[in-house]
This record gives C-alpha cells, structure tokens and sequence, in this order.
C-alpha cells in the first residue's frame, strides 16, 4: 500500500489539497518613493553662466551699439547678431548634453500630420495678434505710443531706429536674423531658462517670472523702457509655452513678430516717416 503524502498543503486523513497558508507580511513596509520635482535641465553652475553672460553682453552691447554701426554698418551688425546667438545657443546646448537632455524634450510638442502644424500655426498667429494687441495698451498707458504720427514716429525711430534695414540686403539679412531669433531666443530663455529656474525653484511660475526678466535685461540696447515691456512680453510666451507645452508656436509668433517691425521700419523709412 502506497504511503499517503503528507507536505504541506494536504490533508492525509481526507486526500483533499488544502489552500496555501498566508504569507505573514514584511515587519516593516517598503517605502513608497515620494514623486519627483521637475528634472534639472542643465548644471545649477552652467545656468548662471549662461545668465552673467546675457546680462553682461547686454549691458556691454548697449553701449557699443553706436560705435558698431558708424564702424561696421548694418549689415555686419546683423551678422555678429547672428553669430552671437548661435554661440549663446551652443553654450546651452553643451549644458544640456552634460544632463543628458535633448532638444526634443526642450522643444516638445510633436507635428504628427498636417493638422498638428495648422494648429500650432493657428495658435501663434493668435497669440501674435493679443500680445501686440496688450504691448501696444501697455505702450499707450505708459506714454510710449501716440495718435500723433510724428510723437509716434519718433518713438519708433528712438527703438529700433538705429538698426532699421535701410536697403534691400539689409532687409533680407534681417529676415534672417528675426528666424533665428525666434528659434534660438525661445530655446534658450522659454525651453532652457524658463524650465530649468522652474526646476531649480520647484516652482514653474517662479521659472517663468525670472525667464522673462531676463529676457527683457538682455535687450539693453533698446533702453529701459523697452525693456520693462519685453519682459511682459516674455512673460506672454511663456505662458503659452506652460499651456502649449511646446516651443513651436512661440517659435513662430516670435519670428515673424520680428521680421514684421523690421519689414515695417523699412517702408517707414523709405516713406521718410523715420
């Protein structure tokens, strides 16, 4: 006769399986990882790098701007711009690799099909025609803008007059620099600055506050008044950046809102209105 098994789990006297015993819990509980805060973009160390020398370009730049457009002319000028802006694009672009983060995640969003950039394109012509719609109230309520054509055209000339394209290859040359402008700048104050200051603070609001304002210190050669008002302005595109969640359209309102003050200033100045 065949001995009955008895292992755990089986009763001998009635050959039926028994359900396994309960497994005594842990004597302490495995502890549950808190969720982590927004991700460093960059070393703390690079983003002040990277802040000193806008502000110290800034503050410098005002004050050659003259000098460099009786010894250089325009087009030059532009082109140093340029220059400039690809160098400063590449500062943030090694800072960025030393955390391992890609342009992708700064520029975010993704253009799928056709409808995705129809969409984005709407949306940067909308918040193009509100933002200049809030400078232009902001510019009137603190006595930067008139009805009076002249008052006006004076205001514009003192702005932006020193750099107005005055021929067609200056014009041409400009366009060029108001596309990089719009890629560049938004990479590196909405895309790095804004995000990386959010993460350091732990706080996206405070990121943005302090992107903006550095946004505006870093226009120095269009005086302080000007540069009051392009802080708002940045403030604006990264708003629609916290609610876009992509550079994209900022790319292009930004682009275009630049290409257009020069277009503009060109037939002004060919109008001799400035």
């Amino acid at each position: 006769m065949t001995d009955t098994p008895s292992s755990p789990g089986f009763n001998p006297d009635t050959g039926e399986t028994l359900p396994p015993p309960p497994v005594a819990p842990p004597p302490f509980a495995e502890p549950v990882a808190a969720p982590a805060g927004p991700q460093l973009m960059a070393p703390v160390w690079h983003t002040i790098v990277v802040v000193a020398i806008i502000l110290l370009v800034s503050y410098s730049g005002s004050a050659r701007l003259a000098h460099n457009l009786q010894s250089r002319g325009r087009l030059l000028l532009y082109a140093e711009t340029i220059v400039w802006q690809l160098l400063l694009f590449g500062l943030v672009w090694f800072g960025l690799r030393l955390k391992k983060t890609s342009l992708r995640e700064i520029i975010g969003g993704q253009w799928s099909k056709p409808e995705d950039v129809l969409l984005d394109f709407a949306i940067a012509f909308g918040f193009w025609i509100v933002s200049a719609a809030i400078l232009v109230a902001l510019k009137f309520a603190f006595g930067l803008a008139s009805l009076d054509t002249k008052r006006s055209a004076e205001q514009v000339k003192q702005t932006i007059g020193s750099i107005t394209p005055h021929t067609a290859a200056e014009l041409a040359v400009f366009v060029v620099l108001a596309l990089c402008a719009g890629f560049f700048e938004e990479i590196i104050f909405r895309g790095y600055l804004q995000k990386q200051i959010g993460a350091i603070t732990r706080n996206v609001y405070a990121g943005l506050v302090i992107a903006a304002i550095i946004f505006g210190a870093g226009h120095g050669y269009q005086g302080k008044a000007q540069m009051a008002l392009l802080a708002v302005y940045g403030a604006m595109f990264g708003t629609l950046v916290l609610l876009r969640g992509s550079l994209r359209p900022g790319m292009m309102a930004h682009a275009w809102q630049d290409a257009f003050s020069g277009v503009a200033a060109y037939i002004l100045t060919k109008m001799g209105m400035i």
